[in-house]
């Protein structure tokens, strides 16, 4: 059986799902593996047959997307081109976690494609939904990458196709330790607005990782490294606490480690405006802005913020599995067998 497996880099999270779920679909068949998007900071450790730019979105400085600069990186005609010449029809199994290009290709060819995603679970009815829909947002999740099956990933497993998160092995063999500082991960905002609201609480020692900024400084309490995995899983195990936008895969590791958590979502990104609604309901705190009006909610989650108890099992394999027991079966006869 040969499988595609399509992931969406413009975040990391997308993409540390993807090593967890790779190696699984590698003992089940021929895997090959597609990548698109410019966002991310996160490297594969697998040979990667496919890499386009696809449609990806761009973080701007003030806690939200890029929109300019999101346009002027888009190309209608590059991408048309990169669904084209994707040679769809050559797999049996296209698993696709968001990821577009090969989602239009199985669409314009009207093949079968498997969404695997925490966004294809967001707008599930049985999921707690934000309170004002967002008409654009809700269009952008269901159009971006579409699909004729879907399996989500949610915080809580809503419904008999939702399942927990999946977390990396790299992440559960950490050592768990608590040294008193706050990892701050918001790569929607600039260092200056992060030095500027964060310095605040002087008697805080937080630990930022930046996507705008190339070498590590120190400002009074705040120290900023750029973005570098194994320094920030060093931090995120030995943290009392995260502070970060509501994406899905550094929110899930957080509540993992057993860290208290407090969001802030980006701004006109609907996804995690979801994720936010999800954490709400789970007394996971959330901020609007990182503006001081908006304070006294950080002040209240580090003197009183509690840690939220989950259990994320490592289910990987029986996810895919199910997955494609259900999706051959349906589609051409066909049970994977142990």
């Amino acid at each position: 059986m040969k499988i595609l497996y399509a992931v969406q880099a413009t975040g990391n999270g997308n993409l540390s799902r993807a090593m967890e779920i790779i190696p699984h679909l590698k003992k089940i068949g021929k895997t090959d593996i597609l990548v698109s998007g410019i966002q991310a900071d996160i490297e594969l450790p697998f040979d990667v047959k496919y890499k386009f730019k696809g449609l990806s979105f761009v973080f701007g400085k003030k806690g939200g997307i890029d929109y300019f600069r999101t346009y002027m990186k888009s190309n209608t005609f590059r991408l048309m081109n990169e669904i084209k010449k994707l040679p769809i029809e050559e797999y049996d199994l296209v698993i696709n976690d968001f990821e577009p290009v090969s989602a239009w290709a199985t669409n314009i060819k009207k093949l079968p494609c498997i969404a695997l995603s925490n966004q294809c679970a967001t707008l599930s009815p049985r999921v707690p939904q934000p309170k004002h829909k967002d008409p654009l947002g809700v269009f952008v999740l269901k159009h971006y990458a579409p699909s004729t099956a879907q399996y989500g990933f949610q915080f809580k497993s809503f419904a008999e196709n939702i399942f927990t998160p999946v977390i990396r092995k790299e992440v559960r063999e950490l050592d768990v330790t608590d040294k008193g500082h706050y990892t701050v991960y918001l790569p929607a905002y600039d260092d200056e607005r992060l030095l500027k609201n964060l310095s605040r609480f002087k008697d805080i020692k937080w630990e930022v990782f930046s996507k705008h900024n190339k070498n590590a400084s120190k400002h009074k309490n705040v120290n900023i490294y750029p973005i570098n995995q194994k320094a920030f899983l060093k931090s995120l195990s030995s943290c009392t606490g995260t502070l970060c936008a509501a994406g899905f895969g550094a929110t899930s590791e957080a509540l993992y480690l057993k860290k208290k958590l407090l969001v802030i979502p980006m701004k006109a990104q609907y996804e995690q405006i979801c994720n936010a609604t999800v954490l709400k309901t789970m007394d996971v705190p959330v901020m609007k802005s990182l503006k001081k009006k908006h304070g006294d909610v950080m002040e209240k989650w580090l003197s009183k913020g509690k840690v939220i108890d989950v259990n994320y099992p490592d289910i990987t394999a029986s996810i895919l599995e199910r997955i494609v027991d259900e999706q051959m079966d349906k589609n051409n006869n066909f049970t994977f067998s142990h």
